[in-house]
């Protein structure tokens, strides 16, 4: 494996980015250690892996974590279905008993195999197993893993930036965290949210950006509710607000919030919110 040469993350066109998260990103790099961001959805842990590729200009390779998961499917498939019809019908230009030609790489083995460094993002790892997390750590470690059906150690080319996210909806193990640096981003304050709307709305009339930043945290703060909006359903009402030709920003002041729906995404949160706001219970 290559040594590398350390670039330093300062940010990307379309991330807010604090000193404190910077700092964080560089050393982890530094120390070449995974680093863990947690919080809750809609805190921009996803968007800081698309912003470092971005702004180091690497590749970047996502591993989705799904619950039903094995660590092999994000290393590496051996693709038995395809060997197994080649065999039979003989019309491919494979060599059926070469089974090196249907190994197929997972995300995992696409970061190590790529000729150039990369930034790979393991996404929501608090979706699989103790098991998954504890033998991933352990690849990564080692930056190598066996594909044991050719006998062969596939080695990474260059160490990746490695970005793994998690909701917190279930713990971590012990031995998992101690090998991670460990990031918590909070949600944004109004504050930090008006630089965030600034970055995707540059010219955005002060109007409307103060009262929808406004309301958008008033009805963060109804109780009861179970997904509250995140950046994402801001940026996304603001920009219908833009788009309705009618719409004035003085009628949130009054409670008159149009688009509910694009704020709240479950049926019950929009029928509790929709609920207050007909009853002048937000203001």
């Amino acid at each position: 494996m290559k040594k590398e040469t350390r670039p330093r993350f300062t940010g990307a066109t379309r991330y807010v980015l604090d000193d404190e998260l910077a700092r964080i990103v560089n050393i982890s790099m530094a120390l070449e250690m995974p680093l863990l961001m947690k919080g809750e959805p809609g805190t921009g842990k996803t968007m800081l892996a698309h912003a470092i590729a971005e702004s180091l200009k690497m590749p970047l390779i996502v591993l989705n974590v799904k619950s039903s998961m094995k660590l092999v499917d994000a290393l590496y498939q051996y693709d038995t279905l395809t060997r197994l019809n080649d065999s039979r019908f003989g019309d491919s230009s494979r060599d059926v008993s070469n089974i090196e030609e249907y190994i197929k790489m997972g995300k995992i083995g696409q970061a190590f195999q790529s000729d150039v460094r990369t930034v790979l993002l393991i996404d929501e790892i608090d979706k699989a197993d103790t098991d998954f997390q504890d033998d991933m750590l352990d690849v990564l470690d080692q930056m190598e893993f066996d594909i044991i059906e050719i006998d062969k150690t596939i080695r990474a080319k260059h160490r990746p930036v490695i970005i793994i996210t998690s909701n917190a909806k279930k713990d971590l193990s012990d031995p998992f965290l101690g090998r991670c640096n460990f990031h918590h981003i909070a949600f944004p304050d109004p504050k930090m949210m008006r630089e965030i709307i600034h970055v995707h709305f540059p010219h955005i009339e002060s109007d409307l950006l103060e009262n929808a930043v406004e309301t958008f945290y008033r009805l963060r703060e109804i109780d009861g509710i179970e997904k509250k909006p995140a950046t994402r359903e801001l940026i996304n009402w603001i920009r219908a607000l833009e788009a309705d030709p009618d719409f004035k920003p003085k009628r949130l002041k009054k409670g008159e919030i149009p688009f509910l729906g694009v704020l709240f995404k479950k049926s019950r949160d929009y029928a509790h919110a929709n609920a207050l706001i007909h009853r002048r219970r937000l203001y």
